[in-house]
């Protein structure tokens, strides 16, 4: 297959474990076991993140447990490391819900052998060996932004104008969504300085599915003349299209986008409550976090700078920390890796992604 290459920022990750947990995946006899902690099960991304582990894991000679609560937790992510340090096993790969709360547990980690890696959300440089990001701060921002004004256009608003708008996410710890909505609030600042922000504290629902409709209806009480809500969060956005629906909203009188998997959107966009969303290759990122576990377990170093050929998805280059946060913990063995690609779903391309 066509070999791209993605960008490696290593960094040093922690994450934390459940204690009611579900995991999924069987080690073969004397392969690496190499396990995968989403902040929480039943989500279709982190679903779709351990699809794309397993399937990469099977061909390439090693194991990957997908390990999890069905709760965002972090307690519940700190009992799950501490349980892989206990059992012994080779490696783990973490999203974080917080972005320092993990790091204790995931330095005991290192510190008794383990290897570790975070993906999709990170922990503190000095945690971890590598993050698989799936773009900078700068990058996703801007995305989450130009997405809806691309609706806000499509739908007869000038973006130039006093467009009130809102960010809806999971929580204030969760380093990534918070960086983007930090890049997304610049943007907005240097190209869109007569837009309205209606709650700057913003509204979070924990990346709980039944927080996520309430939190979705209540934006939707309190400001009934809302121009859009931004949700860069994967359980936030069907939450907030849910409630839109439900009050009887729909894409030609509010705005709705953010990031998350096809799947869980495309009743939406057949129903006219979304127009445009985006996500990047959520299967290829938990693949990525996964096998650099592996690569690193395997007794191979991992240095700034270093260009690894992974197998079926082709060459990753190890970036600094400082490409995700100028003030981020430097060292030569902990960086970064950029996914290359990033997707806007509509209706009229969605069916050609399934995940």
């Amino acid at each position: 297959m066509i070999k791209k290459i993605c960008i490696v920022v290593f960094a040093f990750v922690m994450v934390a474990a459940p204690a009611m947990l579900f995991a999924s995946g069987q080690r073969d006899s004397g392969q690496k076991e190499i396990w995968l902690i989403p902040k929480l099960t039943g989500n279709a991304f982190f679903e779709a993140a351990n699809d794309g582990a397993q399937a990469h894991a099977k061909a390439n000679g090693y194991t990957v447990r997908y390990v999890g609560h069905p709760e965002a937790s972090v307690a519940e992510q700190v009992r799950i490391i501490r349980q892989a340090i206990a059992q012994g096993v080779d490696g783990i790969s973490v999203s974080s819900l917080d972005a320092t709360a993990l790091d204790g547990a995931m330095q005991d980690a290192m510190r008794a052998g383990l290897a570790v890696t975070t993906w999709d959300a990170d922990v503190s440089g000095n945690a971890r060996s590598v993050m698989v990001s799936q773009g900078t701060p700068d990058i996703l921002g801007r995305m989450l932004v130009d997405m809806g004004v691309d609706a806000l256009r499509n739908r007869g608003l000038d973006p130039n104008t006093a467009i009130r708008y809102v960010w809806h996410y999971s929580q204030a710890t969760v380093a990534d969504q918070n960086s983007w909505n930090a890049a997304g609030e610049a943007y907005i600042r240097q190209n869109f300085p007569r837009w309205i922000n209606v709650r700057p504290e913003n509204y979070y629902s924990n990346q709980n599915p039944e927080q996520a409709l309430s939190v979705g209806q209540a934006i939707l009480q309190a400001h009934g003349n809302i121009d859009l809500i931004i949700c860069n969060d994967s359980t936030a956005l069907p939450g907030q299209l849910q409630a839109a629906q439900n009050l009887g909203r729909n894409a030609s009188n509010v705005t709705i986008t953010g990031f998350a998997p096809p799947n869980s959107i495309k009743p939406f966009a057949r129903a006219g409550i979304v127009e445009r969303w985006g996500l990047w290759d959520a299967g290829q990122q938990g693949a990525l976090g996964a096998y650099l576990a592996f690569h690193l377990a395997s007794g191979k170093q991992i240095r700034i700078g270093d260009k690894i050929n992974v197998p079926g998805i082709g060459t990753v280059e190890v970036l600094p920390n400082t490409v995700l946060d100028p003030g981020a913990f430097t060292s030569p063995t902990s960086g970064v890796v950029l996914l290359p690609e990033r997707v806007v779903f509509t209706a009229a391309n969605m069916d050609n992604y399934n995940f």
